[in-house]
């Protein structure tokens, strides 16, 4: 497909986002819709780097947590903004099993691989294929056994701004064997402004009855589907996300507060359907998330820790929250979980929205 670039159309724009260490220049495509919401994506990373909008006729604000240039992305542990893939999440002892190999993988959290291991795609240019008003695509060839995993794995994702204030997020891919493909966006949203402190009194509620309580500290599923109801995991009604944060319950003992992998109630498998909502009183804006996926990781940014970050901000512990759409974590090693393989000359084709009421 050719490359279109719109430099000069009201819709995109395009300007330098600075050098990674090997002199390599970076990317920024803005987008602007009709209602003045704009959203900023760069070719390092495919990273959602800020999401604008505006507040009672007021200035706009900047949603999302991140850097001013991408030298914050090179170095930056906490996946601001990130594409994560080809696998995001957790995967037990770096290694899994499929058709019979076994497939090792870099162990970069405790004896667990997480977010596919230091190399992830976050962590690599993407070539941008297309660039138009409305949508930027981006594309990346991971080679076989790149992070481990099987098969010549040629993705792409494409970010759409409509003039309904919705982040499309499509990713589309194909491979010459059986793989693992589990990606996700890894975005820290604060609908308070990305320069506001913590999200404790911010509101959330998920569309998700049962979660997937982890065994410890490192956070590796025990494989049981338990019920919200009763305990500080339950988000079937909005409520602030501080409220029961410190609640004296293991599960938020073990992760710190809020970390979990929730289970969709899903009416139909398969289609793009809403799975949050996230408010805040303070500006009134509203965050509507959807996906066709099967879960949704819902971290508090529980271990954020002064990170120098856009505007000349340090952001800390709980400044920002993650809706990850995805398969259930460790699922390609748990024979009662749907797995997320990618079959062999099949697509790969998943979708996440976030939608925004201001």
């Amino acid at each position: 497909m050719t490359l279109l670039l719109c430099k000069e159309k009201i819709g995109m724009k395009i300007r330098g986002f600075g050098a990674t260490e090997d002199g390599r220049e970076a990317n920024l495509y803005t987008l602007e819709n009709k209602n003045g919401m704009e959203i900023a994506l760069c070719d390092y990373g495919a990273h959602l780097v800020s999401v604008l909008v505006p507040v009672g006729g007021k200035e706009k604000k900047d949603l999302v947590l991140g850097f001013d240039d991408v030298s914050g992305y090179v170095t930056d542990g906490c996946h601001f903004g990130a594409t994560i893939g080809r696998n995001g999440n957790r995967i037990a002892e770096a290694s899994f099993e499929l058709n019979g190999s076994h497939y090792q993988l870099s162990a970069n959290e405790n004896e667990n691989n997480l977010h596919s291991g230091p190399d992830g795609y976050e962590y690599r240019y993407w070539e941008v294929k297309e660039a138009a008003d409305t949508y930027v695509t981006f594309h990346l060839v991971s080679p076989d056994k790149d992070q481990g995993f099987p098969g010549n794995f040629d993705i792409c994702v494409t970010y759409t701004l409509t003039d309904e204030n919705a982040i499309e997020i499509h990713y589309e891919g194909t491979c010459d064997a059986d793989t693992v493909a589990n990606m996700t966006n890894h975005t820290y949203f604060n609908l308070g402004g990305h320069d506001s402190g913590d999200i404790l009194n911010q509101t959330l509620k998920l569309k998700a009855e049962y979660y997937s309580p982890v065994i410890d500290s490192k956070s590796i599923p025990t494989g049981e589907h338990a019920a919200v109801t009763g305990t500080p995991m339950d988000f079937t009604k909005e409520k602030a996300i501080g409220q029961e944060i410190n609640a004296d319950f293991e599960q938020l003992i073990f992760t710190g507060g809020y970390d979990h992998n929730y289970i969709l109630d899903k009416a139909i498998c398969g289609s793009v359907e809403l799975m949050a909502v996230a408010s805040c009183k303070e500006t009134g804006i509203v965050m509507e998330a959807y996906t066709d996926l099967p879960a949704v990781q819902f971290y508090a940014g529980n271990f954020i820790k002064d990170v120098a970050g856009k505007g000349g901000i340090t952001y800390g512990k709980r400044n920002g929250f993650c809706l990850e759409s995805q398969y259930i974590p460790n699922a390609i090693n748990e024979e009662s979980e749907e797995k997320p393989i990618l079959a062999k000359g099949d697509t790969y084709d998943t979708t996440t929205v976030y939608k925004f009421i201001f």
